[in-house]
């Protein structure tokens, strides 16, 4: 059986290269007051994600919205072993990017999130802009 894989070329953000499971969103995500940082768990009310967590996944949303601390929230989430494995965005705006670079987490935009669905096995190369959906 031939490997049907599907490879999207975007922007690199932040680099790295990880593997693990999509987990999508079609809303923007505020990393400050959105998601509790001590348990990567989506608490904004309301959003499509609530009550989630996205500590080890490849979160797939659009892009991030809310205050600039959504950066440092990032950063702390990453001490605390809770952040998201990588980010792919639509459009990547400051926020996302000064938190995905400050914290090292892989981060790629440019793409159509469209195309990635929940649970698919997906390998984000962010170093070569490439995301890899198994």
């Amino acid at each position: 059986m031939m490997n049907k894989s599907k490879i999207f070329v975007g922007r690199k953000i932040s680099a790295g290269v990880v593997q693990g499971e999509a987990l999508v969103t079609k809303q923007g995500i505020s990393f400050f007051g959105g998601v509790d940082p001590s348990s990567g768990i989506v608490t904004e009310k309301g959003h499509e994600l609530e009550g989630k967590s996205i500590s080890r996944k490849i979160l797939v949303f659009p892009q991030g919205k809310g205050s600039t601390v959504g950066s440092y929230a990032l950063y702390r989430m990453k001490k605390q072993g809770t952040a998201p494995l990588a980010m792919i965005n639509a459009e990547c705006e400051t926020i996302v990017a000064v938190g995905a670079i400050i914290s090292e987490i892989p981060c790629v935009d440019k793409i159509d999130i469209t195309q990635i669905k929940n649970g698919q096995k997906i390998k984000v190369n962010a170093s070569a802009g490439k995301v890899i959906i198994e």
